[in-house]
């Protein structure tokens, strides 16, 4: 009974997410999304558990404090709940399409380079729709490959491969957590501002990690029977395409909020899925929510904490700090090493991604906020794939039995550690040109 009221308020919360413009939709979503995390108490982990704790008493000092804060609040959590639901949904979807299957299998053929490649930038692309889905499906083919074979230099570059091609995600995927956080507590700063800096570097990121590799003996392996052919690379590629274009119109054509856009986009995907398989006489049950008191006790607690840290901060400067010109190119390269930093000791991006938009977005210089940005989404990034506590390093490890400290940390240390270093001098530098 418990499993299936969970999931119903997850659905209530998604959908007051879609009616959002709606008169009071996102105080019902909020209030959906936190039933849906009381009902999972129990099963839930320790951090998720820490950050709505948090939240509640964000609420009890806004209560007492300001309650207009609470208005907003509800709206980011309303709506970020929107898009972490329907991601997921669009993953359940696409990962019973025969395409998928067809990709995963190709990335994994051919020489030591072009595999390497493959599997970076191919586990890149899908994890755009799929999230963490992405490291299910193609991981599960470097543990296929370690069963059969046993620990190689091949499966270790393999998952090198994946957890980078996952992590550079937070990075450049419109459809991300991270790029819709960021923009959410950052209005002044636009979505294709943010990505013409992020895609770039995520490309040359996964570039430069084919240096960080183990050496692997000659290989002649060719490309499986069964592999992807140009057209399933086609559509899988035109369903990234139709949902980032649906999105950037909703956002810019009709005034939508990213996180509304993006919410909308992913859902028209699900339903077109959805008749497909009736018109193929396919029957699929309806995807259960059951599951998703972590994800939303940590998203919706975020987005409610850094609501009304904003409004705390906003409400107690009426403009930027008189500080040195000098200080905010220095903050925005602090950035993604607190990310890095946080990391290590286990706090989730989410948590530090919220405070820093929270507290540095209502006082950072509007005209430079693309350093902030780019800094907050590279640091992200760069946590996801170089820190053992990171739920992609955690999954790989079920699938592969290579440990996090050593998958994620040793072996991507050196490549993490230029990241961070290029990212900080990229965010300097972009405050740094834009300051008024």
């Amino acid at each position: 009974m418990l499993i299936r009221l969970r999931s119903a308020f997850a659905y209530l919360a998604l959908i007051a997410a879609v009616l959002s413009l709606l008169p009071g939709m996102t105080q019902l979503g909020a209030v959906a999304v936190a039933l849906a995390v009381s009902l999972g108490w129990r099963e839930m982990r320790g951090v998720p558990k820490v950050v709505f704790s948090v939240a509640l008493i964000a609420l009890a000092y806004a209560l007492v404090a300001d309650r207009s804060l609470i208005g907003e609040g509800s709206a980011n959590v309303t709506r970020l709940a929107g898009l972490i639901l329907s991601v997921m949904l669009l993953s359940q979807v696409l990962s019973r399409t025969r395409d998928l299957q067809r990709i995963s299998i190709s990335l994994f053929s051919g020489r030591p380079v072009s595999r390497y490649l493959s599997l970076a930038y191919g586990t890149a692309l899908v994890s755009i729709p799929l999230n963490f889905g992405s490291v299910a499906v193609i991981g599960s083919l470097v543990a296929d490959r370690i069963h059969k074979e046993g620990d190689s230099a091949a499966t270790r570059n393999a998952t090198r491969a994946v957890l980078r091609g996952f992590g550079v995600a937070p990075m450049f995927s419109p459809l991300s957590i991270s790029v819709v956080l960021t923009l959410t507590l950052l209005p002044g700063l636009a979505s294709m501002e943010l990505l013409a800096l992020a895609v770039p570097f995520s490309v040359l990121l996964l570039l430069f990690g084919w240096f960080w590799r183990e050496p692997e003996a000659p290989s002649t392996e060719t490309v499986a029977e069964d592999a992807a052919s140009p057209a399933s690379w086609l559509r899988f590629s035109s369903v990234i395409a139709g949902i980032c274009v649906g999105a950037f119109l909703l956002t810019s054509q009709w005034g939508f909020s990213y996180a509304h856009g993006v919410t909308l986009s992913a859902l028209a995907v699900v339903l077109g899925g959805r008749l497909l398989e009736l018109f193929r006489a396919e029957r699929s049950p309806v995807a259960s929510m059951s599951h998703v008191s972590n994800e939303l006790a940590i998203v919706g607690g975020s987005a409610f904490i850094g609501a009304v840290i904003s409004g705390v901060v906003l409400g107690s400067v009426s403009a930027s700090p008189e500080w040195p010109a000098w200080l905010w190119p220095v903050l925005a390269a602090c950035v993604p090493w607190v990310f890095f930093a946080a990391g290590l000791g286990g706090v989730n991006p989410i948590v530090i991604g919220t405070l820093a938009g929270g507290i540095l977005g209502s006082i950072w210089p509007e005209s430079a906020v693309l350093g902030l940005g780019i800094g907050m989404v590279t640091g992200w990034g760069v946590t996801a794939f170089g820190t053992p506590f990171a739920a992609n390093a955690l999954l790989m490890e079920r699938l592969t039995g290579y440990r996090p400290v050593d998958a994620s940390l040793r072996w991507n240390l050196r490549l993490s550690l230029s990241a961070l270093v290029l990212a900080s001098l990229m965010a300097a530098a972009a405050t740094f040109w834009l300051m008024p």
